[in-house]
């Protein structure tokens, strides 16, 4: 039977994850190898250090860099706060009157004193980063200092495109059907907390919507990219996501623009509609591609996390196939033909093609490259 390898985005009930969760610098990792974790859970921690602020103490005391030295009342290393202070005169003739006394502008930590040129380098407190679990599962190998990889039986969806970082909630199906279209009046205080599903398209009001009612994700066939650039306030450009800061992450599973969601992504959605879901946005379209996620944990024991090795997706007779060019951009059709011959097309190009059979019936040629497996 005739096969061929192509990109492909992966809808399945049942797959063992593997996700790897470091810090970006060493720090301490807090869970132990077998441990069992939440997606809430913190696995590993760490300081960044804080901002460093020059501030001229010779110059605020009044004195010369060299006499720095005699007024000086802290050192390298000394905690500080905005009533320490940190050099001060004697006054006139000793006697304390028209004493100069500078305290420190900020919260944190002395990092070093210059008598030669009279700075003082100030530091601010410290960062604390943490990196959470975000799925449900096992922790299966622990990488010192650094972090761990966690792997649990999920049911998985890759979507096309999204925005917004992490977040897990509660999974909640508002769409009727893969073509449904909601209203923000369907946004009520029921869907706080939650990632909603809202069928072929989600408008910027239904979005605000949304936000106002503390929905923490959506899920969408599509989404229309002057709706992108009024949510984002800039144009997106190259797609690289992931870290917009804008309360609220959005996964579309399709496409820019109204697109019925997949028939097989919808009812996985609905199949597990209630259950606690691990989303992200983030999007790489170049080198090194990264897909947004929509990650439902299942029950599992340690003996089934045997990842399978991953395949390419192939095409064959009876394969599931997105269409990724116009006219039919994001239409779902069934692969019926892999002729050998490469075929002209439009453009007096020499293709290899494929035929590929629609829900309805029809039947198209279309060049191969102009389409991606949905994998099982």
């Amino acid at each position: 039977m005739a096969q061929a390898y192509s990109a492909g985005l992966m809808v399945t009930e049942n797959i063992v994850l593997k996700k790897e969760r470091v810090l970006p610098l060493k720090g301490q990792v807090l869970v132990k190898k077998g441990d069992f974790v939440q997606a809430e859970t913190v696995v590993a921690e760490t300081l960044l250090p804080g901002k460093v602020v020059p501030f001229n103490l010779a110059n605020k005391l009044g004195v010369a860099p060299a006499q720095l030295p005699n007024f000086i009342k802290v050192k390298p290393g000394d905690k500080i706060t905005t009533n320490t202070v940190l050099a001060e005169t004697k006054g006139l003739f000793g006697l304390g009157i028209m004493k100069n006394e500078v305290r420190s502008p900020i919260n944190g930590e002395v990092e070093s004193i210059s008598t030669i040129t009279g700075q003082i380098l100030l530091r601010e407190p410290k960062i604390p980063v943490q990196v959470k679990a975000f799925i449900d599962g096992m922790v299966t190998e622990i990488i010192p200092e650094e972090g761990v990889i966690i792997q649990n039986k999920s049911a998985y969806a890759q979507g096309i495109f999204g925005v917004g970082g992490e977040t897990v909630g509660e999974l909640m199906v508002i769409a009727e059907s893969p073509e449904s279209e909601i209203t923000p009046a369907q946004i009520t205080d029921a869907c706080k907390d939650k990632i909603i599903v809202t069928g072929q398209f989600v408008s910027y009001d239904v979005i605000d919507a949304a936000k106002k009612h503390g929905v923490k994700a959506i899920i969408t066939g599509g989404i229309d990219d002057q709706d992108l650039k009024k949510l984002l306030g800039y144009d997106l450009g190259v797609a690289i996501t992931g870290h917009e800061n804008i309360g609220i992450t959005i996964v579309c599973t399709e496409g820019f623009g109204k697109i019925a969601m997949a028939k097989k992504t919808f009812g996985l959605l609905k199949k597990f509609n209630g259950h606690k879901t691990s989303i992200h946005g983030r999007t790489q379209i170049r080198a090194g591609v990264i897909r947004p996620e929509i990650i439902i944990p299942l029950q599992f024991s340690e003996e089934e996390l045997v990842p399978q090795e991953p395949k390419p997706p192939v095409l064959e007779i009876g394969t599931i196939i997105r269409i990724i060019r116009q006219p039919n951009f994001g239409k779902i059709a069934k692969v019926v033909a892999l002729p050998e011959e490469l075929t002209k097309v439009e453009s007096e190009t020499l293709v290899r093609v494929l035929e590929a059979e629609f829900e309805d019936g029809t039947r198209m040629i279309i060049p191969r490259a102009n389409v991606e497996v949905i994998e099982a």
